[in-house]
C-alpha cells in the first residue's frame, strides 16, 4: 500500500456503522451528557491503544500485527487466542455492516426483506476482496474520501440548523437547550459504562493500520502520521456529530432503525439531500465491511503461516489473495441473515456487542505486548531514543489501557443483550486457550 492508502484507511477506519447508527443508539440509552462522556472515555482508550500499537508496528511491521506481537511478547497461547478472537470479531463486524446496510435500504425499498440486501452485499464484497490487495487499497481510498467529505458537510449543515440558519419544518432553532436540566444523564452515570461496548465497537477499525503495515511502503514514516491523527478524527467526527444530534433531536427520537444523519437532512428539507446521505452512509458501511474482510482474512493467513490454523488458509490465489481464508470469513458474515428470523435491531445490537468484546480483548493484547516488548527492549540494552515511534509515559499508558479495557468488559453484564454476547465471547476465549494446550501443548510458534 502507498502512503495515501494507509492514511485514508486509518482516517476512514472509524467512520462506519458506529458513527452513522450507533451514535443515535448511545444518545437514546445514556442521554446527551452520557453519550459525550462515553465517546470521550472511548476516545481516550483508543488513543492509548494506538500509541502502543504505533511503537510495535513501526518497529515490526507485520501482516499479522497484534496476533504476531501477542505470540512474541505474551505467549504462543495468547497469540493463538488473540488471532482467532479478533478474526471472529472482525468477521462478525462484517455481518453487522451488512445488517446495517440492509436497514438503510428499507428507506427506498420498504417491502423488501433486510436479509435479501444482506445476501446481495455479501456477494458484492466477496467479489471486491477477491481482487488484489492493490484493488482493495484503491477502493478503500475513495470510499474513505467520500465518507470524510460527507461527515464534514453534515457537521456544517448541523451547525447551521442549531443556530437557525436553515429552516427545520417550523421547528425553532434549538441552540443547546437540550443540554440543560435532567437531559444530560437521565438514566444516571452508570449507564455510560454499560454503553461503552457500543462505543468501543464504534471506534474499532483504527487498529487496521497495524495489519496494513505489513503490506505498506515506508511504515516508519507513515504509521506515526496516521497514529497522531487519531484524536483529530475523534473530536471532529464523533464528538462534533454527537453534539449536533443531541442539540437537534430529543433523545427518545433516536435509535437504531434509521440513521440520525438522514433524519436531520430530512428535517432541513434540502432536496434529495437525505437520499444522497443515505447512499453515502450505505457506501460507508460497505467500506467498513470491506476493511473487516481484508483484516480478518489477513489474520487467518498469518495464523496459518505461524502454524496456528490449517495450512489451506495460508494459500494465495493467482492474485495474491488468501481465498480459503476469505471464504471462511464470508461464512460468518451470513450471521447477518438472522434478520430473516429476528428483529434487525436485536441482531444488530447482539452482533455489535460480540464485535466490541473481541476488539477490546485485542486492544488489551496490544497494550500488554507493548509493555512486555519495551521491558525486554530495555533489558537487552536498547534505548528509547532508538525507537522510531515510542509510546509516551511508559509504563503508565499501557497499564492504564489494560485497566480501562478490563472495566469496560465488566459492565456488559448489566445489559441483557450484551450479557449474552459477553458470555459467548469470553467462552470463546476460554475455548481457544483450552484447544491450544490440548492441540499444541507447549509448542513454540515462531512467526516469520
Amino acid at each position: 500500500m502507498k502512503s495515501r492508502h494507509l492514511y485514508m484507511l486509518s482516517l476512514g477506519g472509524v467512520i462506519g456503522t458506529g458513527l452513522f447508527l450507533n451514535t443515535g443508539l448511545i444518545i437514546n440509552q445514556s442521554g446527551y451528557g452520557g453519550a459525550l462522556l462515553a465517546f470521550l472515555f472511548g476516545g481516550l482508550l483508543l488513543y492509548l491503544v494506538m500509541t502502543c500499537l504505533g511503537e510495535l508496528s513501526v518497529r515490526m511491521p507485520e501482516t499479522g500485527a497484534f496476533q504476531v506481537y501477542a505470540t512474541k511478547y505474551i505467549g504462543p497461547a495468547s497469540g493463538f487466542t488473540v488471532g482467532w478472537v479478533y478474526w471472529l470479531g472482525s468477521a462478525t463486524t462484517a455481518g453487522v455492516e451488512f445488517t446495517a446496510a440492509g436497514i438503510l435500504m428499507k428507506r427506498w425499498f420498504p417491502n423488501v426483506d433486510i436479509w435479501v440486501w444482506c445476501a446481495l452485499f455479501i456477494v458484492l464484497l466477496f467479489t471486491l476482496n477477491a481482487l488484489s490487495t492493490k484493488g482493495f487499497a484503491e477502493s478503500e481510498y475513495w470510499f474513505a474520501g467520500i465518507k470524510v467529505v460527507a461527515v464534514i458537510l453534515f457537521i456544517l449543515i448541523g451547525c447551521a440548523a442549531i443556530f437557525g440558519l436553515v429552516d427545520m419544518h417550523d421547528r425553532p432553532a434549538p441552540f443547546f437547550s437540550h443540554f440543560t436540566g435532567g437531559n444530560l444523564f437521565p438514566a444516571g452515570i452508570a449507564i455510560v459504562f454499560v454503553t461503552m461496548m457500543n462505543v468501543v465497537f464504534s471506534y474499532q477499525g483504527s487498529e487496521l493500520i497495524g495489519i496494513a503495515a505489513g503490506e505498506s511502503e515506508n511504515p516508519e514514516k507513515h504509521i506515526p502520521r496516521a497514529i497522531k491523527n487519531v484524536l483529530v478524527r475523534i473530536f471532529v467526527f464523533y464528538i462534533a456529530s454527537v453534539v449536533i444530534l443531541s442539540a437537534i433531536f430529543p433523545a427518545k427520537e433516536l435509535g437504531v432503525l434509521e440513521s440520525p444523519f438522514v433524519s436531520l437532512l430530512d428535517l432541513v428539507g434540502i432536496p434529495y439531500a437525505a437520499d444522497i446521505m443515505n447512499f453515502v452512509i450505505l457506501t460507508a458501511l460497505l467500506s467498513v465491511g470491506n476493511s473487516c474482510l481484508y483484516a480478518s482474512t489477513r489474520l487467518l493467513w498469518s495464523l496459518s503461516h505461524s502454524g496456528m490454523a490449517p495450512k489451506v488458509f495460508g494459500k494465495l490465489s493467482s492474485r495474491g489473495v488468501p481465498m480459503a481464508a476469505l471464504l471462511l470469513t464470508m461464512a460468518f458474515s451470513l450471521l447477518s441473515l438472522l434478520t430473516s428470523v429476528y428483529a434487525a435491531d436485536t441482531v444488530y445490537i447482539g452482533l455489535s456487542a460480540i464485535s466490541g468484546i473481541a476488539v477490546t480483548i485485542a486492544w488489551m493484547s496490544i497494550a500488554l505486548s507493548q509493555y512486555n516488548f519495551r521491558k525486554q527492549f530495555l533489558r537487552d540494552g536498547g534505548k528509547v531514543g532508538d525507537l522510531k515511534f515510542a509510546t509516551p509515559f511508559y509504563p503508565v499508558l499501557p497499564i492504564l489501557c489494560l485497566i480501562m479495557c478490563t472495566v469496560f468488559l465488566i459492565f456488559p453484564v448489566f445489559d441483557p443483550v450484551q450479557r449474552t454476547s459477553l458470555f459467548y465471547g469470553l467462552g470463546f476465549v476460554a475455548l481457544c486457550y483450552i484447544y491450544y494446550y490440548f492441540r499444541y501443548g507447549r509448542k513454540k510458534h515462531i512467526s516469520k
